[in-house]
């Protein structure tokens, strides 16, 4: 589950900006994606405004199927689009810093997700009970020519590049439903 962060005005003064979202990850061959992205944005209405968003990407290594037939098939390289989507993982409570700053940069919004660290430095002890740190991962699917100007946006309003700050990186898409340029 997720959230999402619309770049509305009149939404944000009706207090309904934040709508609650379902986020789907699938990893699946190439030619079973391009069937199955245009099928669930058909049956979910894609076309029609806040109906949701399909996008798909390359995986360069998949490991741990006993399934897969061929390795090669989840391999490939990001198709041309004009699109790509940053991820970024920070802090909870940071999010909406992220949004802000991107929105600066001509972003439209993003969906945020909770998560919590895994890394080894990432718990703490309290009271003697190991607490792992809560994150919020952001995805906001940006046209590429303005990839740039956004990532910096990002990097200088949260000092990303500091220890601790969050991380960063950028997935090309191959192809992208129901985003509603407007």
């Amino acid at each position: 589950m997720g959230r999402g962060a619309v770049g509305s005005r009149l939404l944000e003064i009706l207090g309904i900006n934040e709508v609650r979202k379902e986020f789907l990850t699938m990893v699946v061959e190439k030619e079973l994606a391009v069937e199955a992205i245009k099928g669930i944005s058909k049956d979910m209405e894609f076309h029609k405004p806040n109906h949701g968003i399909a996008f798909s990407y390359s995986v360069s290594e998949f490991i741990g199927s006993k399934n897969m037939i061929d390795e090669n098939s989840f391999v490939g390289e990001a198709e041309k689009s004009m699109y790509c989507a940053i991820y970024v993982i920070v802090d909870k409570g940071k999010a909406e810093d992220v949004i802000e700053a991107a929105k600066k940069a001509g972003s439209k919004g993003g969906t945020i997700i909770n998560a919590r660290g895994g890394g080894a430095h990432e718990a703490r002890k309290l009271f003697s009970i190991e607490v792992e740190p809560e994150k919020e991962v952001v995805i906001m699917l940006i046209k590429k020519d303005i990839k740039d100007n956004v990532i910096e946006f990002i990097r200088n309003h949260l000092k990303i590049d500091e220890p601790g700050k969050g991380i960063l990186f950028v997935v090309d898409v191959n192809e992208v439903y129901g985003l509603h340029e407007g």
